[in-house]
């Protein structure tokens, strides 16, 4: 059997190899090695560096392949395109009926010669891109007093679909990147990713590389998405370009396939966005620094449940612990994963609040001495008894709860009718769900006091899971910068920075109150009470 200490050191030991594994990843992600002097017969030379006169041209067509230039309708042609300069444009799109009735609409992105028809031109590249996805819509809010709707009309057809049934989208951006760097590739080692976008022709002794055209597929998110109605005969698009580099590339179609990877695996659209919005939304340095911290948070999320389990498991005595506040943060924990689970949270937040959850709900088993007999299919739960020191800590504890009661549950009532009488829901169990968990939100930092009342009163902190409180404190620092890059509840945003005050809180206490060797600790005994060993005999 692993020590405590060994097994601690074998989980860092592993983080810190899976931190430098990811480098190297990474590293050889952006970096790629040219064409060595000399070997030019192996050389793929670029195409740009000739510095070719381009024309940017998107047609929409029904069909997934075109041939000719039939049954196609062109949205935007860019004469004297500018590689260099970066353009957004907003067309309108006329849909067609076929795409009306849940058919598929693609966008045929051509870069070609100017003056020349996309499909007169041999050195032209294109990339396919469908406009349309399915999805299921976001089910409707209402007032639950007066009916009201978010929206003023609602449609016949969204009257009459069910909610869980997938309807057509419209993807209202399109982003486009040409890799603009004249690098000279090594033909005899070309990297993967990039060679099946690569389109390369003979001219003369030397082969050349076409320009490489990319549609940034993770600019595509579900909040850009626009229902798409039997009535409608046109939508929006937002063409968007700007010039990218290598290393840029590489890494962007590494991360598309990786959330292709996650949809095949069963992520959801809404799961898949959250992760796009990581990418997309956050600076790309930041981003780095991002899988570092995430690595760390990994590592203390675990840490902390495992002393935080091994903790409870040992305790055996309640001698200075809040059973209220136990129960109270269970039942916040509890809260919190419904909430999220209802919000349809991404699962980078929703998994761990999962586990946290179970892991509540045992430690109350543990704090309350519950025992389950079964007798025949009927459970039977029994109680243990406290001693004369767990009953004065239930004293405080009480104390602490009466005063506190004043001033909560006027607070977290009156937030719940102001809440029924002014914000839509999407049913009865989603408001009840929002009210809890913005009572544990805003107020649930007074459910602390008990605790912190008892340690006042008992002059002492040694009984606390200081161990787990580090480890916890640690991923709070670290959520606080995850919470401006996950997409989450803006309650749950605020309630990270909450426990960082809470934290604070404590190691104010732990300096008031120093170790003293007489006092209990956080295993039911003190450092008095340990036998003493024998001496050794010769």
């Amino acid at each position: 059997m692993l020590s405590r200490s060994s097994f601690t050191a074998l989980a860092v030991g592993v983080c810190a190899v899976y931190v430098a594994h990811t480098c190297w990843v990474m590293y050889g992600i952006v970096y790629t090695r040219p064409c060595p002097e000399g070997g030019s017969a192996a050389c793929v030379w670029p195409y740009l560096a000739r510095r070719p006169k381009l024309q940017l041209s998107v047609y929409t067509t029904t069909r997934s392949n075109i041939g000719a230039e039939s049954n196609i309708d062109l949205v935007l042609n860019v004469e004297d395109f500018d590689i260099e300069s970066k353009f957004e444009r907003t067309v309108n799109v006329s849909v067609p009926k076929k795409t009306r009735n849940n058919g598929t609409l693609y966008a045929y992105i051509f870069l070609h010669h100017a003056g020349i028809l996309p499909w007169h031109d041999g050195k032209q590249v294109h990339i396919v891109s469908p406009l349309t996805t399915y999805m299921v819509p976001k089910p409707e809010e209402i007032n639950l007093l007066t009916g009201e709707s978010t929206t003023q009309q609602i449609e016949a057809e969204k009257q009459t679909s069910a909610l869980d049934e997938p309807v057509s989208h419209w993807r209202s951006r399109l982003t486009l990147n040409v890799m603009v760097e004249d690098f000279v590739f090594d033909g005899s080692s070309l990297p993967a990713d990039v060679h099946r976008y690569m389109k390369m022709i003979q001219l003369g002794k030397t082969v050349h590389y076409l320009p490489i055209l990319f549609i940034d597929q993770l600019s595509n998110r579900v909040k850009d998405l626009m229902v798409i109605n039997r009535s409608t005969t046109e939508l929006p698009l937002t063409v968007s370009y700007d010039k990218i580099s290598l290393g840029k590339l590489r890494f962007w179609i590494h991360m598309q396939d990786a959330v292709y990877s996650l949809q095949q695996f069963g992520f959801s659209e809404k799961d898949a966005d959250e992760v796009k919005g990581i990418f997309v939304d956050t600076n790309l340095y930041f981003l780095a620094l991002t899988f570092f911290v995430a690595a760390f948070h990994l590592l203390f999320d675990f840490l902390a449940f495992k002393n935080d389990i091994s903790f409870w498991k040992k305790k055996r005595s309640m001698i200075g612990m809040s059973t209220k506040a136990v129960l109270w943060r269970c039942f916040s924990t509890v809260v919190i994963f419904l909430f999220l689970l209802d919000e349809q949270t991404s699962l980078l937040v929703l998994i761990p609040a999962g586990i946290g959850a179970v892991i509540e709900l045992w430690k109350v088993k543990k704090a309350l001495k519950m025992t389950i007999k079964w007798q025949g299919i009927r459970p039977k739960i029994q109680f243990g008894a406290s001693n004369d020191s767990e009953k004065k800590t239930e004293e405080y504890d009480t104390q602490a709860m009466k005063y506190l009661s004043y001033l909560l549950y006027p607070l977290c009532i009156g937030g719940a009718a102001y809440s029924l009488l002014n914000v839509k829901y999407k049913s009865w169990y989603s408001w009840l769900i929002n009210s809890f968990v913005n009572g544990v939100y805003a107020f649930g930092f007074l459910f602390m006091l008990p605790q912190l009342f008892v340690n006042y009163k008992m002059k002492s902190v040694a009984h606390l899971p200081w161990k787990a409180f580090t480890y916890k404190a640690f991923n709070t620092f670290i959520d606080d910068i995850f919470a401006f890059i996950i997409t989450m509840p803006t309650s749950h945003r605020l309630a990270c920075f909450r426990d960082d005050v809470v934290f604070l809180v404590y190691l104010y206490q732990r300096w008031l109150y120093p170790v003293d060797k007489s006092r209990v600790n956080e295993y039911g005994e003190s450092y008095e009470e340990k036998p003493k060993k024998k001496a050794h005999r010769e």
